[in-house]
């Protein structure tokens, strides 16, 4: 893998030293190219988005990996395959993506914690399945709570609506069981066509997600024998709490909790403590 740092700059408050942001592209052993941003020194936690989110419309993010650098915790936040900063033609499958992952745990100097978000989360739990060198998985409101079937239907028919060329249908499908709000926004806003053309980049996250439901389900994440921790907001969705629950009570070492969020979002100062205490403790 190679490492070409493109800029750098400074953050700032509370530790402009601290929170220093290297940001650098890394080529996975496939070829593609990752855009990153790398803060702090000390054990290392990378990132994993959901569906749709990249480095620069998620200050969420951003903020709660300026908070771990100022706490003595190596940051990596990335752009997914085929979002922002990380362009990628072609079928952006879970395993293309797990090589992007790859690249980025390389980064962070070796073994590190996965933060994943929703769906992220069924890709970090599949990285560390697959044998990566993941030494945790904190997981932000994995979206497990559908049958596995209903979970492979779901994501047969986006896969076939992409393929189709359809993507404005995969979008709207992938989002069929999110608030109806959230589908109105997206079809409302300007940003409409970028956001349905990014869905190819989340046929990843339909495959991760099928996966997952189903190990979680038959027993197989047993394996994963890595620290889990399971967070759901303080005001989240029916089904989150249960399915934290369920997936710490999956594995030998897990703990399911509530953190500060809303609406399948975290608090960064509440995360950035949480994950801290995890990391270092």
């Amino acid at each position: 893998m190679s490492d070409d740092t493109d800029t750098a700059r400074t953050s700032g408050p509370p530790s402009a030293a601290a929170t220093a942001c290297a940001t650098a592209t890394v080529t996975t052993a496939r070829g593609d190219r990752v855009t990153y941003d790398l803060r702090g020194t000390g054990p290392a936690v990378v990132f994993v988005a959901g569906a749709g989110p990249f480095r620069a419309v998620d200050p969420v993010t951003t903020r709660t990996a300026e908070i771990l650098a100022a706490a003595g915790v190596t940051t990596v936040v990335y752009d997914r395959l085929g979002r922002g900063d990380s362009p990628a033609a072609g079928r952006l499958d879970l395993d293309r993506e797990l090589d992007a992952v790859a690249a980025v745990l390389d980064v962070a100097g070796g073994p590190a914690v996965l933060c994943g978000h929703s769906s992220g989360c069924a890709i970090s739990l599949r990285a560390a399945d697959r044998g990566l060198p993941v030494l945790g998985l904190a997981l932000w409101e994995a979206p497990l709570e559908s049958g596995a079937g209903e979970t492979a239907a779901w994501a047969a028919e986006i896969e076939r609506r992409i393929d189709a060329g359809d993507l404005e249908g995969a979008t709207e499908h992938f989002m069929k069981d999110m608030p109806p709000e959230w589908l109105a926004g997206a079809k409302a806003s300007p940003e409409w066509p970028a956001i349905a053309a990014s869905v190819v980049s989340q046929r990843a996250d339909a495959q991760a997600l099928t996966w997952a439901t189903r190990a979680l389900r038959d027993g197989e994440l047993s394996g994963i024998q890595v620290p889990l921790l399971a967070m759901t907001g303080t005001r989240t969705f029916p089904g989150m709490p249960e399915a934290a629950a369920d997936l710490a009570s999956a594995v030998p070492d897990g703990t399911a909790e509530t953190v500060a969020g809303a609406d399948h979002s975290w608090d960064p100062e509440a995360m950035g403590d949480r994950l801290a205490r995890f990391v270092l403790e």
